[in-house]
Formats: C-alpha cells, sequence, structure tokens
C-alpha cells in the first residue's frame, strides 16, 4: 500500500523539477550558453564610480547645450539597467528631467574599468524669463542606486523649462 504513495511522490517532484528546465532547441538554457560570461545583476553604485563632467554649453538663450556625464567604473562588475535620475535645482525650484523623446531603457554590463555616459540636452532660457529656470547645481542617480546622488555645479547659464524641456538620454556604450 505504500508504494502508490512513494511512487506517486516521486513523480511529483520529477515534474516539479522538470517544469523549470529550458525547452531551448540549443539543448541548454540561458546559465549553459552563458556559463563563461561573468554574472552580475547587482546594480552599479555611484560610489563605485569616477566621474566626468564635459559641457557644450549654450552661448546664448534659444540655443541648445550639452552636458556629458562620463562614468568609469571602479568597482566590480556591475549592471545599469534603465536610465539615469537627473533633477535640477534651482533657489527656489527642483524639477526632474524625463528622457529623451524616444529612448528605449536598456541593460548594460560594466566591468571593472569600463566606461558610459549619458547627456544632458537643455535649451538655454533668457535670464529672469519665467519660462527659465536658474539652475545652480544638476543632481544625477543610477538607477538601482537611487539613495546616492552626486551634484555637479551648473555653470551654463538658465535652461528654458516651458517651451524646450531638457532631457537625458540613456547609457551609451563607451571605448571598444
Amino acid at each position: 500500500m505504500r508504494t502508490l504513495p512513494l511512487t506517486l511522490a516521486a513523480a511529483l517532484a520529477a515534474t516539479v523539477l522538470l517544469t523549470g528546465c529550458s525547452d531551448d532547441a540549443s539543448g541548454g538554457g540561458d546559465d549553459v550558453k552563458n556559463a563563461d560570461r561573468p554574472k552580475s545583476d547587482a546594480a552599479c553604485a555611484l560610489g563605485d564610480m569616477g566621474v566626468e563632467v564635459g559641457a557644450g554649453a549654450a552661448p546664448a538663450a534659444g540655443d541648445t547645450g550639452t552636458v556629458t556625464v562620463t562614468l568609469t567604473n571602479k568597482g566590480a562588475t556591475c549592471t545599469l539597467k534603465g536610465f539615469p535620475g537627473v533633477d535640477l535645482l534651482a533657489d527656489d525650484k527642483t524639477t526632474s528631467v524625463s528622457p529623451d523623446e524616444g529612448a528605449k531603457a536598456q541593460s548594460l554590463t560594466l566591468g571593472k574599468g569600463g566606461t558610459t555616459s549619458f547627456t544632458i540636452t537643455y535649451v538655454r532660457g533668457e535670464a529672469g524669463s519665467a519660462e527659465s529656470l536658474d539652475v545652480r547645481k544638476a543632481s544625477f542617480t543610477l538607477p538601482g542606486d537611487t539613495r546616492t546622488a552626486h551634484e555637479l555645479t551648473w555653470s551654463y547659464g538658465e535652461v528654458d523649462w516651458t517651451t524646450h524641456k531638457p532631457s537625458v538620454s540613456g547609457f551609451e556604450t563607451s571605448g571598444d
């Protein structure tokens, strides 16, 4: 009598185990195909990044400018999934910058020494205009590390916030 429940339990256990198997035509799941690649779904931490800022500042009201932030991973292999979080800070207002229209979030893995960059694009506003934001600082976070922010001094003039809202690109691959 005990043979039937044990046989049934063994068959049920085998079914549960097989349910998790890949039906990949190559005979191996992702774990087999990627066995030689370093696995790291750990989010990149801002504290492990070197930060460099370069700007193509807009010289006059109505001109478009860019601020490019380059990050160099000084820690273990990590992953960036999504967009950087960017805020522009004025004396009386903080406002978030949206991703470029049509940009798609992607996943980017950075090994130690790997670099990536993102770009903030803006239109310079007229000084004192109600449509302009007198930005003093910009602050950014990384996806998965939103508690740690990096601030940079904004010396690129006022930003048109109503007609031509600033935007931020996704992470771009740098180097090889």
